[in-house]
């Protein structure tokens, strides 16, 4: 089952596996800003109408708007 930025809630954690096909624009940002594949990352607040949303992911902190998260291919960690 795919999963989604949005739908995490807040303290859980996910590890990016890759990028949907197309806007390549939007993926090389993402992958200037530290989201690799393999990357894990927290999340860690979520606005009230659910846009923005903030992650931790290596050491520091990034918002990220729903037209960017859908780019994202991740997977949850658990334990």
């Amino acid at each position: 089952m795919d999963v989604s930025v949005k739908d995490l809630a807040i303290g859980e954690r996910a590890r990016v596996v890759g990028y949907v096909r197309g806007e390549r624009q939007g993926r090389e940002r993402l992958l200037t800003m530290g989201l690799t594949p393999g990357t894990e990352f927290t999340v860690s607040r979520i606005a009230p109408l659910g846009d923005p949303i903030e992650i931790r992911v290596r050491g520091f902190s990034l918002s990220l708007r729903k037209n960017e998260t859908h780019l994202l291919k991740i997977e949850r960690v658990t334990g």
